[in-house]
């Protein structure tokens, strides 16, 4: 073999771990972390797993507030491996599947610009669900909200939050046409779509629903199998 510049470039295939679809401690939705030491059990979980994952997407129900708390970690010398790191917000779709869930879709955003967070709240307020004669946008507070008009009874934020992000239903036409009208989106975010019976759409059958699941997995650019 010669001793080329670009020897290194003709090595053939690389394949590297990416997990685009992971959860972390305090997940709004059945989170599975417990104890007083979750957070430095997963973040150790993630550091020694094998193959080494080079790309994590930190994913949590309409909300970046765990994928802060990663990338605060990985300003403290944690995650050293891990390349990329990028928040992948999960939002269920007001589309039904066969099994009594709900078609769940995925905003995977690019951590490029330093502003993306704030612009990526900006794309989600506006969103918005209507229920008892008003009107919630994908908002901490707003899901807050409607967490506590749907349960009188719950007074901790944090269940009203829980409670709130299981009765927001995105649409699907409002999030098309969000997306399509927002250049910074466009540009920043990949939409991925779940692919399973249970909460994606193989779980549309219905012949009703034929042309919308096509519509749906045609507007995504990923699909979760």
């Amino acid at each position: 073999m010669h001793d080329r510049p670009d020897q290194e470039f003709n090595s053939g295939s690389r394949w590297h771990r990416w997990e685009p679809h992971v959860h972390a401690p305090g997940t709004i939705l059945n989170d599975q972390f417990k104890g007083l030491d979750s957070w430095e059990s997963y973040l150790t979980a993630l550091e020694t797993a094998q193959p080494a994952i080079r790309a994590i997407g930190i994913t949590d129900y309409y909300s970046t507030e765990t994928y802060a708390h990663v990338c605060e970690a990985k300003r403290e010398d944690r995650l050293q491996g891990c390349d990329l790191i990028f928040p992948n917000v999960e939002m269920r779709l007001g589309i039904g599947t066969i099994k009594g869930k709900w078609v769940n879709i995925h905003l995977l955003v690019s951590p490029e610009d330093q502003d993306h967070l704030a612009e990526l709240e900006r794309i989600l307020a506006r969103l918005t669900f209507d229920a008892y004669d008003d009107s919630f946008c994908c908002s901490k507070g707003d899901l807050i909200r409607l967490g506590q008009r749907s349960d009188p009874s719950l007074a901790d934020p944090i269940a009203a939050l829980e409670r709130g992000s299981e009765q927001f239903k995105v649409s699907f036409d409002q999030l098309k046409r969000v997306y399509n009208e927002s250049p910074w989106a466009q540009k920043n975010i990949l939409i991925a779509v779940a692919g399973s019976e249970t909460d994606g759409t193989s779980g549309v059958r219905n012949a009703a629903d034929a042309t919308l699941r096509q519509e749906v997995e045609k507007f995504a650019h990923v699909i979760f199998a």
